[in-house]
């Protein structure tokens, strides 16, 4: 920012400043400039140190123990299908996701890649890994992207997804497609994805929700698209428009208070079982620009342990009844386990 100094007057006091005087001060300010940011970083530091303790004493009073936190599933692969399908509803499901999918192959290895990488495994790993709900973000060209780093073209996210479906049955995906912020829309893409994923689509319809994982099949498909500038998906279409998945997204790199703003806006949601739209939760913070640590896995690993504590404290603080989507950096097994072993409770009663 220029800032344009009124003139000085030859009354003016600064006039009379001795020259040594004012070449000290000058001298000075760059010192006082890297004071100020040396001071605001170990203040930074001592806020992230005191988040996570606080997230640490909160599992050590608490546990992390919630309705089926014990259940194993014996195929991650297939763990729709070992939850019956012709039992398990939409509106049941704890749904494990992954933030910023697509990124296993972002940007330049080992140059911005750490920048931008929020996943290692490729979409078909994730999937087979057990992940069911997919965050994509694309730019004009049809290039996956995340901000203003690229990777491969959408063509390999469909091919893993399609591949995928292929070696099972009674597997349903979210898949969210969105142009990425500050990009422009790929050029009719909703007529690409019908064209690509037509035979898979489940038709936007609120009363999807209500119904099982079997009477939806053979379609398999849940894709909300959402665009920056084009048209919207129409209602009974084969796509889902942006309000169907919902989410609230806060910028930051401190655990705890990501960890209980989750919480709170979760509360805020109606229960699943009147719901007619998904909420997604995710167990993530975010590399900050004036923090000197800005790759993405330091960061967020404050928080990625503590996926299971945040489903137990759903149970404590009375809003388990509202969880559904739940997303994650970096997916793991045992990210997957805790979804599935709470969908599981679900369908025998045991959890709201």
């Amino acid at each position: 920012m220029i800032v344009i100094q009124p003139r000085q007057t030859k009354s003016s006091s600064l006039q009379c400043a001795p020259r040594g005087k004012e070449k000290n001060q000058k001298n000075s300010s760059p010192i006082l400039t890297m004071g100020i940011l040396f001071s605001k970083q170990v203040q930074r530091r001592i806020a992230i140190s005191r988040e996570k303790k606080i997230l640490t004493d909160l599992h050590l009073n608490s546990g992390n123990e919630f309705p089926g936190f014990d259940y194993r599933p014996p195929d991650r692969k297939n763990w729709m299908s070992g939850l019956d399908p012709q039992k398990l509803r939409i509106n049941q499901i704890v749904w494990p996701g992954t933030h910023d999918s697509a990124t296993d192959k972002i940007g330049v290895p080992f140059i911005t890649r750490p920048f931008g990488q929020c996943q290692t495994l490729s979409i078909y790993q994730q999937l087979v890994r057990g992940t069911r709900v997919l965050d994509i973000r694309v730019q004009e060209d049809r290039q996956v992207c995340h901000g203003i780093l690229i990777t491969y073209g959408i063509e390999v996210v469909i091919k893993d997804i399609k591949e995928f479906l292929a070696e099972t049955q009674s597997e349903i995906i979210i898949l969210e497609m969105r142009t990425e912020y500050g990009h422009q829309d790929p050029p009719e893409f909703d007529k690409y994805l019908e064209e690509q994923l037509g035979e898979f689509l489940i038709h936007q319809d609120d009363r999807v929700f209500e119904k099982t994982v079997a009477e939806l099949l053979p379609k398999r498909i849940i894709c909300v698209w959402k665009p920056k500038k084009a048209d919207p998906p129409k209602a009974g279409g084969p796509l889902w428009s942006a309000g169907y998945l919902r989410d609230n997204w806060i910028d930051t790199d401190l655990p705890s208070t990501k960890f209980e703003s989750n919480l709170q806006f979760l509360s805020e949601q109606p229960p699943v079982s009147n719901r007619k739209f998904f909420y997604r939760v995710e167990n993530t913070v975010t590399p900050q620009a004036d923090n000197p640590i800005v790759c993405v896995w330091p960061v967020t690993r404050r928080i990625h342990v503590h996926g299971r504590l945040f489903l137990s404290q759903c149970i404590s603080r009375g809003c388990a009844d509202r969880l559904q989507i739940f997303s994650t950096d970096f997916i793991d097994e045992d990210f997957v386990d805790a979804c599935v072993g709470f969908t599981h409770a679900r369908i025998q009663g045991k959890a709201p």
